[in-house]
């Protein structure tokens, strides 16, 4: 038995990422801690009860607790809680935010939250990633393709569904059309806040093959709950086949001239 294996006990999501094994071991010491605490204050509580019932105290004690136990306990707690914070939390943290994937294989991808959709553009053939224009936003570009960029010529996008393969790292920029909103990828321990006008970026790398939920970590409306996607991890090559497919038809259908008008 492992110290993560709590996390299973307690419900959260296996986890699918590289990174993950190190967030859940950090998650498994928190949960094996405040485990302990509770057991001891449950302990405490019911010695309290016990001890100080009305029945042997007929008379109430004013001066309350004499010795200095409880205070050596609370520092026994901030001092756990600092090398959690100091030892587990700042080096992964650190890791995810300035360690970010350079390879060639890496995808970049963008992901823009609406009220209450997530819209997922991805890079064409040429593996290059459009310049994101949140002016250019409209029915026709939800994403805020710039237009002008001959990157995103073949960029295209996939709606409520972030497909990716196994085995290579994601860099995801994140961002909102309208409200604060929050891109939370539990199995692949990756959340971001995705902000109106801002621009955000978050990375992992999968590493199991599955379809699982993706939700809105920020209470952003009445339909909060209803603003799910899913992401779905595939084989490399299965993944590449379908990304070629999107991106041909998108660079055919914008390379297509635009209707002349009636006169």
């Amino acid at each position: 038995m492992s110290i993560s294996d709590i996390n299973t006990w307690v419900g959260i999501t296996p986890n699918a990422s590289e990174h993950g094994g190190l967030v859940d071991h950090m998650l498994g010491f928190v949960h094996w801690f405040m485990l302990a605490l509770f057991i001891g204050w449950s302990i405490f509580l019911i010695n309290v009860f016990w001890k100080y019932r009305a029945s042997r105290n007929v008379k109430a004690d004013y001066h309350g607790v004499r010795g200095h136990a409880s205070t050596h306990i609370e520092i026994g707690v901030v001092i756990v809680e600092a090398i959690l914070l100091l030892g587990f939390a700042f080096p992964l943290w650190s890791r995810q935010a300035d360690d970010y994937p350079t390879s060639a294989d890496t995808i970049k991808m963008r992901a823009l939250g609406e009220k209450f959709l997530w819209n997922f553009q991805y890079p064409g053939n040429d593996s290059m990633l459009s310049t994101w224009n949140p002016r250019a936003i409209s029915p026709t570009n939800a994403t805020g393709r710039e237009l002008n960029d001959p990157n995103g010529k073949d960029d295209f996008v996939n709606p409520g569904t972030m497909k990716l393969p196994v085995g290579r790292p994601v860099i995801v920029d994140v961002a909102s059309k309208d409200v604060i909103h929050n891109l939370a990828i539990v199995p692949m321990r990756a959340a971001q806040d995705a902000c109106p006008g801002v621009k955000s970026h978050m990375w992992f790398k999968p590493v199991k093959t599955g379809t699982w939920d993706i939700i809105c970590g920020q209470l952003c409306g009445p339909g909060h709950a209803q603003m799910k996607a899913v992401i779905e991890v595939m084989e490399a090559k299965e993944y590449d086949d379908w990304a070629k497919e999107m991106s041909t038809a998108a660079a055919a259908k914008n390379a297509a001239p635009a209707p002349v008008a009636a006169r």
